[in-house]
C-alpha cells in the first residue's frame, strides 16, 4: 500500500523527530512510566506510523465491509443499516421472577432475550436434588422441567423475539424444552430465532461446568447442530465462547486463538458426522469478551473476522460466503467489575461497550454496576441498557462503518493479535489437536500463567485499578441490591412435585428407555430428548440416564 521511497523518507523523519523534538520533551517531562502495556501485558510503542503496517495489503488484509476477508465488518452497512441487538443477560430465582424481568426489559427497549440459568440447572440437577441444595436461583433462573420453561416464556412473542441461552452440558435438553414450549404455544420451529451457547470445549478449558467426558459431550453438540440444520434453520446451535476463557484470566490473543481453535474443532466434528460444511457453518456464531483495553479489544474483533474467513474458505473449503462470516455477540467484562466504588463500573462498561460497537459486534450485553456484589437490580440493569442506547443514539459512532479502520495503531494491533493466534494454532496442532491439548492441560496452563501475571502486576502497583489499588476509599458501597422472593424455592419444589405427580409416568418410563437406547447407539439423541421433554421428564432424570451411559468427567491433576 505504501511507496518504498515514501517509507524511507518517513523513516528518516521519524529518526529526526526522536533525536530532536522527542528527546527535548523527555528531558524536561519524562514519560509517566518506563513501559506502557495493554491489558494483556503487551508493550505499546510511543507512536505508530505507516512503518508499522508497511506490509499491509488493502484488498487481502482489509477489504470492504461485507466482503472477504471481512476485517471491516460482516455487513456492507453495519450499524448504519441495523443497530446491534441489545440483549441483556437476565435470570434469577423462579421462572415467574425472570419472566417479569424479561417483560420489563423488552418494555424498556431491549431487542432480544438472553437467559441465564442457575448453577443447579447448568450442572444438570433438578432444584430438589441434594446436589443442588443452596444454589437455587442465585446466578440465574431454575429450570427443571418443561413446566418451568413454559412459565419462563409466558407472554413472550417467540416468533418475533430472538433468544439466547447460556447453557452448555445440558444444552440439548434445555433447548428441547424451549422448542417444546414454543410448539405448545403454536410457534413452529422454523419461526424461531436464537442462539444456544452449547460450547462444551470451553467448559473443559476454562469454566469447568462439564458433566460428561469430552467425546460424548461433543457428540451431543453435533446432535444439536444436525437437528438444528434440519429442523430449526434460523437457530445458531453453537455460540463458540471466548468470554469465559477471558474471564478465567486469558490474554486477548489467547481468548481469540482458543475460541477459534474450538470453532474449527466443531467444524471438523460436523464434517465427520457427514454434514456438508456449508449446511451448518452459516449458523455458527461466536461470543467474545469486551475488556478494558479499548484498542486491543477492537483489534481482537477485527482479527477474529479475518482469521475465521480465511480458515473456513481455505482450510475447510466452504463455498457459501455466509460460512466465512464470524458473527458474534459481545458481553462487557464481568471480571473487570469491582465491589469497591461500584458506580465506577458504569464508566468501565461504557468504554467496553464502545469498543464492542466500534469492533463491529452484532449483539451486545452490558453488565450492571452492582454485579460484583449481587445479581443486577432493576435500576442497575436499566442503566446498563441505557448505556447501549446512548452509544447507539447519541455518540455518533454507529454513523459510519469501521471508523478506526486504517489507523496505524489499530492495524498494527490487529496484525499482532492475528500472528499470536496462529502461533497458538501451531502449538495446539503439535499437541495433537484441541482434545489432546485439553487432556494435557495446555489451555488451562496458558490461562493460569496469564492470570497470575496480571494479578502480580496489580499487587505490585504496576497496573492501576481505580478504587482498588488507586484512589481507594474506606467506605462501604451504598447502592440497593436485588432481593429475590424468599418463597421462591418452596414454590419451585412444589411445582416439581406436582409435575411428577400429574404427568403420565408410564410415558415417562418409555421415553427414558428409548433415550437410553439412543445414547448407547449412534442415532441423533435430539428426537428422543424432545419426546422425553414433552412427557415432562425432568432435567435431572434425563441427565441421570446420560450419566449411566456416558459416565462423568473428572479433570486430571496436571500439577
Amino acid at each position: 500500500m505504501y511507496d518504498e521511497k515514501k517509507l524511507d523518507e518517513l523513516r528518516e523523519s521519524l529518526e529526526k523527530w526522536e533525536e530532536t523534538s522527542l528527546q527535548k520533551t523527555l528531558a524536561s517531562m519524562p514519560e509517566r512510566r518506563d513501559q506502557f502495556i495493554t491489558t494483556s501485558s503487551e508493550p505499546i510503542e510511543k507512536l505508530y506510523t505507516p512503518l508499522d503496517v508497511a506490509d499491509l495489503d488493502y484488498e487481502s488484509d482489509l477489504g470492504l465491509p461485507g466482503e472477504y476477508p471481512y476485517t471491516r465488518g460482516v455487513h456492507p452497512t453495519l450499524h448504519r443499516g441495523k443497530l446491534w441487538t441489545m440483549r441483556m443477560f437476565a435470570g434469577f430465582g423462579t421462572a415467574e421472577e425472570t419472566n417479569a424481568r424479561f417483560k420489563y426489559l423488552l418494555g424498556q427497549g431491549q431487542t432480544g432475550l438472553s437467559i441465564a440459568f442457575d448453577l443447579a440447572t447448568l450442572m444438570g440437577y433438578d432444584t430438589d436434588q441434594p446436589e443442588a441444595l443452596g444454589e437455587f436461583g442465585k446466578c440465574g433462573v431454575a429450570v427443571s422441567s418443561l413446566k418451568d420453561m413454559e412459565i419462563l416464556l409466558d407472554g413472550i412473542p417467540l416468533d418475533k423475539v430472538s433468544s439466547s441461552m447460556t447453557i452448555n452440558s445440558p444444552a440439548a435438553i434445555i433447548w428441547a424444552m424451549y422448542l417444546a414450549a414454543a410448539e405448545n404455544k403454536g410457534v413452529r420451529p422454523d419461526q424461531l430465532r436464537g442462539t444456544l451457547q452449547n460450547d462444551i470445549l470451553k467448559e473443559f478449558i476454562a469454566q469447568k461446568e462439564f458433566i460428561f467426558p469430552p467425546e460424548p459431550s461433543m457428540r451431543l453438540v453435533v446432535d444439536t447442530m444436525e437437528y438444528g440444520t434440519n429442523t430449526v434453520p434460523q437457530w445458531n446451535t453453537i455460540s463458540i465462547s471466548g468470554y469465559h476463557i477471558r474471564e478465567a484470566g486469558s490474554t486477548a490473543a489467547q481468548e481469540l486463538a482458543f475460541t477459534l481453535a474450538d470453532g474449527m474443532e466443531y467444524v471438523r466434528w460436523g464434517i465427520e458426522r457427514g454434514m456438508d460444511v456449508d449446511s451448518f457453518a452459516p449458523r455458527l456464531s461466536f461470543f467474545f469478551n469486551a475488556h478494558n483495553d479499548f484498542f486491543e479489544e477492537i483489534a481482537k474483533y477485527r482479527a477474529a473476522r479475518r482469521i475465521w474467513a480465511r480458515e473456513m474458505k481455505e482450510t475447510f473449503g466452504a463455498k457459501n460466503a455466509r460460512s466465512w462470516l464470524c458473527r458474534f455477540h459481545t458481553q462487557t467484562a464481568g471480571v473487570s467489575l469491582t465491589a469497591q466504588q461500584p458506580e465506577n463500573n458504569v464508566v468501565r462498561v461504557a468504554i467496553q461497550a464502545l469498543a464492542a460497537v466500534l469492533g463491529g459486534t452484532q449483539s451486545l450485553h452490558t453488565n450492571s454496576r452492582d454485579e460484583a456484589l449481587a445479581l443486577p437490580s432493576e435500576h442497575a440493569v436499566t442503566i446498563a441498557l441505557r448505556t447501549q442506547q446512548i452509544i447507539a443514539e447519541e455518540s455518533g459512532v454507529a454513523n459510519t462503518i469501521d471508523p478506526l479502520g486504517g489507523s496505524f495503531f489499530v492495524e498494527a494491533q490487529t496484525d499482532r493479535i492475528e500472528q499470536q493466534a496462529y502461533d497458538y494454532f501451531r502449538r495446539i496442532e503439535e499437541l495433537g489437536g484441541v482434545l489432546p491439548a485439553i487432556d494435557k492441560g495446555f489451555f488451562q496452563s496458558e490461562i493460569s500463567d496469564a492470570a497470575y501475571r496480571y494479578q502480580r502486576e496489580i499487587d505490585a502497583g504496576d497496573r492501576k485499578i481505580v478504587g482498588v489499588n488507586a484512589y481507594a476509599e474506606d467506605k462501604r458501597p451504598a447502592i440497593p441490591l436485588l432481593e429475590m422472593d424468599p418463597q421462591g424455592y418452596k414454590r419451585q419444589v412444589s411445582r416439581l412435585e406436582e409435575v411428577r405427580r400429574t404427568r403420565d409416568n408410564g410415558r415417562v418410563g418409555q421415553a427414558l428407555d428409548r433415550l437410553r437406547i439412543a445414547c448407547q447407539g449412534t442415532e441423533n439423541t435430539m428426537p428422543f430428548i424432545m419426546d422425553a421433554v414433552h412427557a415432562y421428564v425432568t432435567l435431572g432424570e434425563i441427565i441421570g440416564v446420560m450419566k449411566d451411559v456416558f459416565g462423568t468427567y473428572e479433570e486430571p491433576n496436571w500439577i
